[in-house]
């Protein structure tokens, strides 16, 4: 297995969307929603390649440069690469992008139900914040929302994650 993380495009629309539909099956993002966040100025969407499987991963935040406030929009892993430190290194690129254009904070939504996320987000310094109740449909499951702090400026870099990304 060789992997490789780079900027998505356009062209990995396809690839993209069906991973969301295979991971996501009840609330897998329409293809006009994924078209829309890989041609928005305001996010930064990452693409895990293998050199066999083609796109085993992807994640994207939203980070509008004019705003304290940057946000996880989605992240996914296929699930015979997990626990390989994928997720880990999307992350680190999606704050790392946030970070960049000047974001004070990164927010997230988990599913209540999915621990291994949840304590991936812990190690990487997000707290949890609060809850939105029955948010994922039409599963009827809460989400968790955390909060990632950059702290000291720009100079410091991304927080917690700045010495492993």
């Amino acid at each position: 297995m060789s992997v490789a993380i780079r900027p998505a495009s356009s062209e990995d629309l396809a690839g993209i969307l069906g991973l969301e539909e295979s991971i996501f099956v009840n609330d897998a993002w329409s293809p006009a929603q994924m078209r829309a966040e890989l041609g928005s100025p305001h996010t930064s969407y990452v693409v895990v390649v293998d050199d066999v499987e083609g796109i085993v991963g992807y994640g994207g935040v939203q980070a509008p440069s004019a705003s304290p406030d940057a946000d996880i929009q989605t992240i996914a892993v296929v699930p015979s690469f997990r626990r390989a430190g994928l997720g880990r290194a999307i992350m680190a690129e999606l704050i790392g992008a946030a970070w960049e254009v000047g974001a004070e904070r990164v927010f997230l939504e988990v599913r209540a139900d999915n621990p291994a996320a949840q304590a991936l987000y812990v190690d990487l310094g997000f707290e949890e914040v609060g809850v939105r109740p029955h948010y994922y449909q039409p599963d009827d499951v809460d989400a968790v929302v955390m909060r990632l702090e950059f702290h000291g400026g720009a100079s410091a870099g991304p927080g917690p994650i700045g010495a492993s990304s």
